[in-house]
């Protein structure tokens, strides 16, 4: 057994268990679909490819792994765009006055909406990812952005975010610092936050980014559907402060509601706000404190979304803690594939949730994780690589030069 990951098994996929109230509420098909029309507006948009791993999936003995490859997600190497750029459509239309009306793309863009609404900045904390396609959105549409880093953010990611004319100041401390100083900063200018973490007084925006994630779920179960295969049996997601671990869990709870598929939660055993919030077992968000230096810096949050971990806390099965060997191991099974299966570029946070099947599969796992898991070759295993290869320099550290490498004792014997 491997004693570096810890896990808890929640509701188990009993569906008698679970508070599905708030994912139908929030998630509904419809809601995708108004979020799937306005992004086939914007410009380059295309499906994402939704790859299977066959070879990979008979080697570890599940009947198939399929991997939605948000690398390729326009220019800008990350899903993350999905949730932005649908959240600044709904403030528009709010801010319009215009809610129960359509709004083109070319409408945004265009002089007559600029006049109605003015200059905007919109601002947010980010890891690198949100960051960059908030700053692609307001771009787009001919607004100004304001974006938040902490101290720890490659200088890679932040200049990804300035390609697209946004201002990028650097926090000292971590993550949810950035969050903290991005919405003081924001009342004290009159700029528009849009985070996808939420708190007390601020949740509509954040929803509107979740339902904006699933967008891309209803690519993937069209293109399910063009597999022969109705659902997923199991969904491994990962999730920093939760909002598209929550996204994910409630599009699927919302329409598969008498069987939906098991749920396996993944986050970096330094940084796991959702899991130790989980564990206290009072349904209320727990931070956690520290530097939070785990590699996979999309994930290194300290404060879970109330709103992702509402949804997570009543139709999550099982949550995960994994060491960052986890991701940098997916990260190479992915990169250097066995023949037949494609080859994805994943960055760390995006390589997580298969660093964890994998291991899951291969090791000697604990027989009741396993028993809760129910993983045998009927199951058809769905992830999202969330990103491509975001940071060059560490991307080579850990594919070239082998940084994080598996421990001996859990290394490949197949």
């Amino acid at each position: 057994m491997n004693n570096d990951y810890h896990y808890i098994i929640h509701n188990n996929g009993d569906v008698s268990k679970k508070d599905q109230a708030l994912a139908k509420e929030l998630f509904p098909v419809s809601v995708a679909r108004e979020a799937r029309k306005f992004h086939r507006q914007i410009p380059g948009y295309k499906m994402t490819p939704l790859e299977a791993l066959p070879n990979l999936a008979h080697m570890i003995g599940v009947g198939g792994i399929y991997i939605k490859d948000e690398a390729q997600r326009l220019e800008l190497n990350s899903f993350k765009v999905m949730g932005g750029s649908f959240a600044i459509y709904r403030f528009m239309k709010k801010l319009l006055g215009m809610e129960d009306q359509e709004l083109s793309f070319e409408y945004l863009v265009s002089k007559e909406c600029h006049d109605k609404v003015g200059d905007i900045t919109f601002c947010s904390a980010t890891d690198g990812n949100h960051g960059r396609g908030l700053a692609w959105a307001a771009k787009m549409l001919g607004h100004k952005c304001q974006i938040y880093v902490h101290s720890e953010t490659s200088q890679a990611r932040i200049d990804a975010i300035k390609k697209y004319g946004a201002t990028v100041t650097v926090v000292d401390g971590n993550y949810d610092d950035a969050v903290r100083r991005a919405a003081k900063d924001a009342e004290e200018n009159g700029w528009y936050v849009v985070s996808d973490t939420s708190w007390d007084g601020y949740t509509e925006i954040p929803t509107w980014i979740m339902q904006g994630y699933t967008s891309m779920l209803l690519e993937c179960q069209e293109q399910f559907a063009g597999m022969g295969i109705q659902k997923p049996t199991h969904v491994f997601v990962q999730a920093g402060v939760g909002a598209l671990a929550g996204a994910v869990v409630g599009f699927y709870t919302a329409l598969f509601p008498e069987n939906p598929p098991l749920f396996v939660i993944v986050e970096p055993d330094k940084a796991p706000c959702v899991y130790e919030s989980i564990k206290a077992g009072d349904g209320k968000c727990h931070s956690v404190k520290g530097d939070l230096d785990t590699i996979m810096a999309g994930l290194a949050c300290g404060d879970p979304s109330p709103l992702a971990f509402k949804i997570l806390n009543g139709n999550g099965d099982v949550f995960m803690e994994v060491p960052d060997y986890i991701a940098a191991r997916g990260m190479r099974i992915l990169s250097c594939p066995l023949k037949g299966d494609p080859f994805i570029i994943s960055g760390e946070s995006g390589a997580v949730p298969l660093g964890a099947l994998y291991s899951l599969m291969t090791e000697n796992t604990d027989e009741e994780l396993k028993n809760a898991l129910g993983l045998n070759e009927d199951s058809l295993v769905f992830m999202i690589n969330t990103e491509g290869n975001t940071d060059p320099k560490h991307f080579r550290r850990i594919i070239w030069d082998g940084q994080d490498p598996v421990p001996r004792e859990y290394r490949t014997r197949r």
